[in-house]
């Protein structure tokens, strides 16, 4: 009962939010409808409980929601919706958009630059075409940044799933890879946690920088959309210049949390991208994978935790990723973040590989083959492992990668 109202607690909030938008808002990206709970992109999770189907559906509309000056948008931003970006293969997928990051190092420290206005730069602005009285201008690379960093969108297909591991078992892992002794080992990323008011381990984000779903959607909200909510109240300075703030034309909390609570628990019940087909090139593919030590990094299997939701409860998922940061050497983007050095990533699930274009954290690579020759650090000997395989053993490897 008490579940049944929460759900129309917050689908009643929703309605008075959409209420206040305008109604020239453009159209939401093209995406499809949830798909029955099958393998299909963008499907809820399979065995999400009936009661719980209204909330995914309530998410997924905020998700795509455009918004305006009127619901708190900016005054600086990297989109008007979630979906903006997220819309490839469907929504809640990646696409094409990558975000700026800055920095400078002073004395072997690396400077996030927060007197300009901080690592991430938001490139779009509200202007008096939108309804505000004064016309604020996006944020580029200043003359001080000596680090300038292309992020490009993560899918956010199953996260539900990392969100709902174990910190322990990330712990766990962190250990058996040291206990291997082969310079692969990664390192769990220790970061703030915000609800539970100290460091918890970090699983989102390039960086592992961000530890739950809650905190993930927060962040996003201010971070790429100039909304506040609870746990992040205040904006961001266009390029430094607090003062400008004063014509900010929503000042104030511009989200109750309802905004943040709906896309936190859409992305909680987003479904794992499906596989493809399985041939018999794809298992002789694995078996190589295995073999040249990707799965050093590219965990293949993970559980969750006990969860009062039987569609998270000690459920195994095949991400393909330790979710630990490693040291990629030149890899790196140069930007220190939540616990990563300059030179540490976190590993990238390899799940939903096969609808990507474009690979590693800033898009560069067009192929899955330049993707794994550009890896460095810790990633170099399965690199040089790859680079050493035969044409039939390479071609299966790629077969594999392209069924995920």
């Amino acid at each position: 009962m008490k579940q049944l109202l929460a759900v129309l607690v917050l689908l009643s909030s929703l309605s008075l939010e959409a209420q206040r938008r305008r109604p020239s808002a453009p159209p939401a990206p093209p995406s499809a409808p949830p798909a029955p709970q099958s393998l299909q992109f963008g499907a809820p999770l399979p065995n999400l409980p009936p009661s719980l189907m209204p909330l995914f559906g309530a998410g997924r509309r905020q998700f795509v929601d455009h918004q305006t000056v009127a619901d708190g948008l900016g005054p600086i931003f990297n989109g008007r919706s979630c979906g903006e970006c997220h819309f490839a293969p469907i929504t809640g997928g990646s696409g094409g958009r990558v975000v700026l990051r800055i920095g400078t190092v002073v004395n072997g420290v690396f400077d996030p630059l927060t007197h300009l206005g901080g690592s991430l730069l938001q490139g779009g602005a509200v202007t008096e075409r939108d309804g505000a009285t004064h016309s604020f201008r996006g944020e580029t690379p200043p003359k001080e940044a000596t680090i300038v960093a292309r992020r490009r969108t993560t899918t956010l297909f199953g996260l539900g799933l990392v969100d709902a591991t174990d910190d322990a078992t990330f712990i766990a892992l962190a250990q058996q890879q040291a206990a291997r002794n082969d310079g692969t080992a990664g390192r769990v990323a220790l970061v703030d946690n915000i609800r539970a008011g100290m460091k918890t381990v970090g699983k989102f984000g390039w960086k592992a920088q961000v530890p739950t779903l809650h905190q993930f959607s927060g962040e996003a909200y201010l971070n790429e959309l100039g909304i506040t909510s609870p746990d992040f109240p205040d904006e961001h300075c266009p390029s430094g210049k607090c003062d400008e703030l004063r014509f900010n034309p929503q000042p104030g909390l511009n989200d109750s949390g309802v905004k943040v609570d709906a896309t936190a628990s859409y992305m909680r019940f987003l479904g794992p991208p499906p596989r493809g087909p399985i041939t018999a090139d794809v298992t002789a593919g694995e078996a190589v994978f295995l073999r040249i030590g990707c799965d050093a990094c590219h965990t293949p299997a993970l559980q969750t935790g006990r969860n009062e939701n039987p569609a998270l409860d000690r459920v195994t998922y095949h991400p393909f990723s330790d979710f630990l940061l490693h040291d990629m050497g030149s890899l790196g983007d140069g930007i220190e973040q939540g616990a990563a050095k300059g030179t540490e990533m976190r590993t990238a699930p390899l799940w939903g590989l096969r609808v990507m274009s474009r690979f590693l954290h800033d898009g560069r690579a067009t192929t899955l083959e330049d993707a794994i020759l550009a890896h460095d650090g810790q990633g170099l000997a399965a690199r040089e492992r790859f680079a050493a395989l035969n044409a039939t053993d390479r071609a299966r490897l790629l077969a594999f990668l392209r069924s995920l």
